[in-house]
């Protein structure tokens, strides 16, 4: 009479170990080469990182934000990333709740650094251009945020007003799919078309 045979460990273990070796090769290696290779075939720029460039030189990426505080220049969202503003390694959640005491703690020397910037301009200040984003890194503001910084700019750079709003204008994005988000313009594309003008 044959007694049953217990198995030993390494048969038991053998195809747990086949497996997880089959999925690491599968979603750990051909998967996101794939995917890769998908991307660069079909969005080459946007897998590349978007990078805007200007005379042959890379100047940023039109999907993270840059620190502008000159007044010539527009200016994005305030960033929460540290050490250093618009650092995509330090991106996480940065909102804080309306009823948190420290939202308006941040938010007071924005405004009054604002207003400094353009002494004369009395109109309430867009909410975009006071709070980050949740990652701390949006590179694109409002046009409410646009329309507001346009008489300091064009001040600033001795142009008249309606060409800085029509150029606004004409770097202004829509809605996505018509009806997700609101219209809105590329902080660094703008003050690069900005730099352009003669």
């Amino acid at each position: 009479m044959n007694t049953p045979r217990v198995p030993t460990l390494l048969a038991s273990l053998r195809p747990a170990l086949v497996l997880f070796l089959l999925l690491s090769v599968l979603t750990g290696f051909l998967y996101p080469l794939l995917v890769t290779g998908v991307a660069q075939l079909l969005f080459p720029a946007r897998a590349a990182g978007s990078i805007v460039t200007r005379d042959g030189h890379a100047v940023g990426s039109r999907l993270i934000g840059q620190s502008f505080s000159d007044p010539k220049y527009f200016w994005g969202r305030p960033s929460a990333t540290t050490p250093q503003p618009y650092n995509g390694t330090a991106s996480t959640g940065s909102n804080l709740g309306p009823l948190n005491p420290a939202l308006l703690d941040a938010i007071k020397p924005r405004v009054a650094a604002l207003r400094a910037a353009d002494p004369g301009n009395g109109a309430p200040v867009p909410i975009d251009l006071v709070t980050a984003s949740a990652s701390g890194l949006d590179p694109e503001i409002s046009l409410a945020a646009a329309n507001y910084q346009a008489p300091r700019v064009a001040r600033a750079r001795g142009l008249a007003p309606e060409r800085v709003q029509a150029l606004i204008a004409q770097h202004a994005e829509g809605t996505l799919l018509g009806v997700l988000g609101e219209p809105r313009v590329n902080v660094l594309e703008l003050n690069l078309a900005l730099d352009a003008l003669k």
